[in-house]
Formats: C-alpha cells, structure tokens, sequence
C-alpha cells in the first residue's frame, strides 16, 4: 500500500482553504495533516509536521510565499504547489520551478493534474530536483541570482543566532532567546524579561526586532515586543486596543497600529 502524501495547505483565506480541502478529500492518498493561514503559521507546522507537500498561496500578508520558503531549513522543504492568481508571464516562472502551480479559482482537472506530478516526483525520488528549482525562483524573486541554498532557505540561522549576546552594565551575558518572555523600552534603553531575571541594555527596539527571529518574537506596542510561545489570552477593549496577557499573568497592551500586523491567536 502506498503511503499517504502528508499534505500541508497554507493560504490566508479561509474560504481558499476549505475548497482546497474539500477537493482534496476526493483523493484518497492525500492526508491533510494541517492548515495554516500564514507563512509565520506554516513555518511552524512545516517543523512540527514535517509534509511530503504543501499547497502554498503566492500573495499573503507580512510573510508571504516567497518569505516562507525563503526561511525553511532545507530538510524541511516539501514538495510545493503554488496557489495564486497572477497572469501568465509569472506562471511560466512558477512552473519552470515549482512542482506545479493552480490557479485561483482552483479547477479539479487542474488539481488532479498537479497530484499526478506529486505522485510521480515521490515516486521517483526528485524531490531534491524540486528544491533546486525553487531555489532558482527565489533567486530571481530576490534579484540574487548567486544565492545559495544556505543564504535562500536558511536566513533565519544566519541572522538569529543560538545565543544573544548582550552588554547589561559591565556584563556581557550570552541569552538564550527561547528565555525571554517580554522586552519593553524606556527611552534609549531597553529592558529584557526572562525566565530568571531581567536585563537592561542600551539599544533600540527597531534594533532588537533584527536581532531576533520574526517567527517567534512580535512587536505589539511601539514600546513592547513580545515572545508568541509565552501568550496565554487575548482580550479586546472598549477602545479598539487589546491585552495580552502571558502564561506568567503579566499583561500586556497591544496597540491599535500593531494589531493588524501581528499573529497571536490565529
């Protein structure tokens, strides 16, 4: 008996997601074993879930395909599908590259056809082929055509680095960042919440957000940014703005200009 084709579907509407679900139950060796509505989402799902194939909408908010795939360690890199309703110069690009491309509104003899291609490059072992063609799509998408696989589908372990180091007073202390729950700023200084103790440093917030990865740290407030993992609740309040409140009760306000832009409970 064949194994199930682990399938992933990542697209920032709901509606797209469930078609797309729908369609593929008519199959029987597809098995969705998640969806995400964006690419922060899916980079998560793709490490806990590890698919033999994701169906990836081109055009979503913040992240989008290219981000996505762009930050995927390259173990990690499934079989892709474009989802997208761009013309068709750039199909001709998305096909040269990716497994197959639909176009919005999926039609099932295109679906069936893309499968079939799935099937046959699991069954023949391309999926490396796969990835190189990605890889060129990102480069020209980039405008770096001499990008490595490394500097395309890795950027996050070159700018995020195991450990931060950071000069508190007349120390300089390497961090875990996985430790640090909240970060919030006081004129030119920060202030750095973790597990153990807490940390003032001389830096800025739009300096801090580079340092750190953009999958599990959000700025909520133009003072505040936030560790996802370490959220409990999200409350509204009267006046549009909203609370995050964290697993240790610490809440937090999540401004109006940054609701729109963060994920926290999606």
């Amino acid at each position: 008996m064949t194994a199930p084709i682990r399938t992933l579907i990542v697209d920032d509407e709901p509606l797209a997601r469930r078609g797309l679900e729908l369609r593929l139950a008519q199959h029987a060796d597809v098995d969705i074993v998640g969806q995400a509505g964006n690419g922060r989402e899916a980079g998560f799902a793709i490490a806990a879930l590890r698919p033999d194939l994701m169906f990836l909408d081109v055009q979503m908010p913040e992240v989008d395909g290219f981000a996505l795939l762009r930050g995927l360690p390259a173990e990690q890199m499934p079989l892709t599908v474009f989802v997208t309703a761009y013309d068709q110069y750039a199909l001709d690009a998305f096909s040269a590259c990716a497994v197959d491309y639909l176009l919005k509104p999926v039609e099932d003899a295109r679906l069936d056809q893309a499968l079939a291609t799935v099937r046959a490059r699991l069954a023949s072992r391309e999926a490396e082929n796969s990835r190189d063609r990605l890889l060129k799509l990102l480069a020209q998408v980039s405008g770096r055509p001499e990008l490595t696989l490394a500097d395309a589908l890795e950027p996050a372990a070159v700018a995020t680095p195991e450990r931060l180091t950071i000069k508190d007073g007349n120390r300089t202390v390497r961090l875990d960042p996985e430790t640090i729950r909240w970060i919030d700023a006081a004129g030119d200084y920060l202030c750095i919440h973790t597990d153990v103790e807490n940390f003032v440093i001389r830096a800025t917030m739009r300096d801090m957000e580079q340092r750190l990865d953009p999958r599990r740290f959000q700025r909520i407030h133009r003072s505040t940014i936030v560790n996802l993992a370490c959220v409990r609740e999200l409350r509204s309040h009267l006046n549009g703005e909203y609370f995050v409140t964290l697993e240790t009760g610490q809440t937090l306000k999540l401004s109006r200009s940054y609701k729109d832009k963060v994920h926290l409970l999606h």
